[in-house]
């Protein structure tokens, strides 16, 4: 890995900043950050924020944007739901804010949605999700259950045999409705009720012995059993530890997760937790000089060597390149321009490949399964052939499945029914 002194790049940054400086001259463009600096969800969102910040200094070394450069407005929610679209009304409102970067939980994301539609604004949300949604003012960069919880259950199934299935999560939207999927996709794949358990626990849960207990037992009825995690925040530490303290290994119960990175875990002992998964659309161990030369940039702007990088920094990275490219293709920041150029954009990601905006305001992503090394970091066992495009409706929930999204004309509908030819949600929101 080549790794960049950090005196090159700050000297790089002073100079080339100097120079951009003196060279704009029209009003900057207002990039909103909307993520938790505080609370909960601080270990996870803190490092999108500063992604944010390094891409757009980077942009603006570069030339900036339609020759005026990049402002970023930070704002702190606090991993306070409410408090989000509060934030959101003040970027849009009040900053006049061209776009908004943010959110990590779906229930942060669903406080918010209103107000970006009410106020025309948009927002590129990075992170995995329930699904299950389509509005005219998001784009999804993170995956849909079709390119993370689904490849990683059938992963789980067909490649290492499990028959008995626990659904642990963090009690909120996101959690609950993928498993909602997940379960009627095991009943259809034949595994019986009895075979799944299912459980929720608080933000921030931080006692996890009798829960773990409790999987540790009903993975000894004598069937290969595994976890399927969408526990969010920093309970994942105590949860990990606790799987730990109780001898719980990958070769016993295996625990494949859809929020834990390489960031989670840089602030956990991994030695017990070798082998255990998690399924992303990205790592850092990737092979790919796309990717080396991010985490190059990553660590000369954080200063440290150990710096990680992760999944939904890679959904900002690809999110905010493909936001650059519609406004320039449009020749503006005005947000209907955005939406109507931004579709079929194509850019970059870190794993070698290309990412594309699709009608649906999802993305082409490739599906990686990755297993816990000691480092910290994690070791690609499987990944798709090619990339999948995200699906916004579930075709395994029945009030989903004849529904498709297309915000292109003429159709401009978030749930069109194909069968009844119908779009049910108006031309604004489509949510269910």
């Amino acid at each position: 890995m080549k790794i960049k002194s950090l005196a090159a790049g700050v000297a790089l940054t002073v100079g080339a900043t100097g120079f951009s400086m003196a060279a704009f001259a029209a009003d900057p463009i207002k990039v909103g950050i909307l993520h938790s600096l505080s609370g909960t969800m601080a270990i996870s969102e803190s490092t999108l924020k500063d992604t944010m910040l390094m891409l757009i200094e980077k942009q603006n070394e570069n030339g900036g944007l339609l020759g005026r450069e990049l402002e970023p407005v930070v704002v702190d929610p606090a991993s306070n739901w409410p408090l989000f679209a509060e934030k959101a009304r003040e970027l849009l409102a009040k900053e006049k804010v061209d776009v908004i970067f943010g959110n990590w939980t779906s229930v942060s994301r669903k406080s918010v949605l209103p107000v970006v539609e009410e106020l025309n604004g948009l927002l590129f949300y990075p992170v995995q999700y329930e699904g299950e949604e389509s509005s005219e003012n998001v784009f999804y960069t993170g995956a849909a259950p079709n390119q993370q919880a689904i490849p990683a259950v059938d992963y789980l199934m067909n490649e290492i045999g499990v028959e008995r299935w626990v659904l642990a999560g963090t009690d909120y939207v996101y959690p609950r409705t993928t498993n909602k999927i997940l379960e009627t996709y095991l009943k259809d794949h034949g595994v019986a009720e009895e075979d799944i358990m299912i459980n929720y626990t608080p933000f921030g849960h931080s006692n996890w012995q009798s829960i773990v207990s409790d999987i540790k037992s009903f993975g000894s009825q004598g069937k290969k059993t595994a976890v399927v995690s969408t526990i969010n925040g920093d309970a994942n530490v105590p949860f990990y530890r606790e799987l730990g303290n109780q001898g719980i290994s990958a070769s016993d119960i295996p625990v494949v997760a859809f929020s834990v990175g390489e960031q989670e875990l840089s602030g956990i002992d991994t030695a017990p937790l070798v082998g255990h998964l998690a399924a992303w659309n990205y790592f850092m161990s990737v092979d790919a000089d796309a990717n080396y030369d991010f985490i190059d940039q990553w660590v000369a702007y954080k200063g440290d060597e150990n710096a990680v990088t992760n999944d939904p920094m890679e959904a900002h990275y690809i999110g905010f390149n493909m936001w650059l490219e519609a406004v320039k293709k449009a020749g503006t920041t005005d947000v209907d321009a955005v939406k109507d150029s931004i579709i079929g954009v194509s850019v970059p990601n870190l794993t070698g490949g290309y990412a594309t905006m699709m009608p649906n305001h999802h993305i082409t992503k490739p599906v990686l399964i990755g297993e816990i090394q000691d480092n910290g970091q994690f070791s690609v066992v499987w990944e798709t052939p090619s990339t999948v495009a995200g699906d916004a409706w579930s075709d395994f929930l029945p009030g989903s499945k004849d529904l498709i999204s297309d915000w292109r004309k003429p159709l401009f509908c978030g749930n069109y029914n194909v069968v009844e030819k119908t779009c049910g949600g108006g031309e604004k929101v489509a949510t269910n």
